[in-house]
């Protein structure tokens, strides 16, 4: 095995190399390593983050890093200083009080209603601050921001006015191509590939407000235990749940496993929607369509119309609603937590919260975007 080199110290870039110390980083030398086996260091692996972000990475070594780090197989550590190196170029916002995200990384091809949305704003409406971070379209023919636009939220707002938005309607919505422009250095290579690889999991890693509570989908059976450690690496507080009929969310067709993230420390649990009170349901009944549909599907949800999309949206906001209640502090019975989530999450739909939250989200955005 190679001699680890010692902590690179930042130098002068030179096209694909840069100097760090004696040694001089170069693509070849970092593919070599990955084609070998080896797991990168952090240090190595945030070299390689960088050139991308900075648009000095060509898109043929772009997508050689990602197949080569994917077919070798990813490590927390490696996945937490590709998200780091991401951040590190971000517009990054503050938002004032604890905040929470739920969103999924995509690539369930299960073309499902909006259900991290719908819960977003479940929660919300619920009283917990929520800093949604998301894009277009992923996994279902239509996305977070898709969604939001046919509801009449404003998206294409200033970081400063997303800020705005929080703190006056109690949820707002960070449009990653705003947030993180840096990423287009790597659209070209991503969009050639055509296949999932670790830039597809930063997203959920990488909100720009970096709040306290995160929910986080997972489609990828191997990616979601790594993406909880690198929320413990952090020390956040976190669920990352993955439903095992493939769902990037907590499923109501089936159980659920779910990884537990406080202090440092990952649980792993499995959630029955059936021990919590809720009809099992086929995956075929969260089945969506255009943004229209979905949209429509959404506020009937809000409104209080039951059935399947109703119960996977409770389960999902009920378990965010969860960690946020539990605040850091270690939850001895995960399924007493969850169902009292649930509950407060049905009080926010049938007492028309929700319905309210998401009008007092278009009325402020528009009027921010406006001024």
């Amino acid at each position: 095995r190679r001699r680890r080199r010692r902590r690179p110290i930042p130098g002068r870039v030179t096209g694909d190399a840069t100097r760090t110390g004696t040694t001089m980083m170069t693509w070849p030398d970092l593919l070599s390593l990955l084609l070998r086996g080896e797991d990168l260091p952090p240090e190595d692996t945030r070299w390689a983050m960088d050139r991308v972000m900075a648009g000095e990475a060509t898109p043929v070594q772009v997508a050689g890093f990602l197949v080569a780090l994917r077919a070798k197989g990813e490590t927390v550590a490696e996945l937490r200083a590709l998200a780091d190196g991401m951040l590190g170029v971000a517009r990054r916002i503050e938002v004032d009080g604890p905040a929470l995200d739920i969103v999924g990384t995509g690539g369930d091809r299960s073309n499902s209603v909006n259900i991290s949305t719908m819960a977003a704003v479940v929660c919300a409406g619920a009283g917990v601050r929520v800093v949604k971070h998301g894009n277009r379209s992923a996994s279902s023919t239509t996305g977070t921001a898709d969604v939001l636009e046919h509801l009449g939220v404003v998206l294409g707002l200033t970081p400063e006015q997303v800020v705005a938005v929080a703190e006056q309607a109690g949820i707002t919505f960070c449009f990653a191509q705003t947030f993180h422009p840096s990423m287009r250095h790597a659209a070209a290579a991503r969009k050639e590939l055509g296949v999932p690889t670790a830039f597809n999991v930063l997203g959920p890693l990488t909100n720009p407000a970096q709040p306290r509570f995160s929910a986080i989908g997972a489609a990828d059976p191997r990616v979601a235990p790594l993406m909880a450690g690198v929320f413990a690496d952090r020390g956040a507080e976190a669920l990352v749940f993955r439903g095992d009929d493939g769902l990037d969310e907590l499923t109501t067709s089936t159980t659920s496993r779910l990884w537990w993230v406080v202090d440092g420390h990952v649980s792993e649990h499995v959630v029955d929607p059936a021990r919590l009170g809720l009809a099992i349901s086929p995956r075929e009944a969260l089945v969506g369509g255009e943004a229209d549909y979905n949209a429509d599907v959404a506020r009937r949800t809000w409104a209080g119309e039951r059935g399947p999309v109703r119960d996977a949206v409770v389960l999902n906001a009920g378990a965010a609603l969860a960690l946020a209640a539990a605040d850091g502090a270690p939850v001895a019975d995960v399924d007493a937590a969850i169902r009292a989530g649930i509950e407060r999450a049905e009080e926010a739909i049938d007492s028309g919260a929700a319905t309210a939250q998401l009008e007092r989200w278009v009325t402020v955005s528009s009027a921010i975007a406006s001024s």
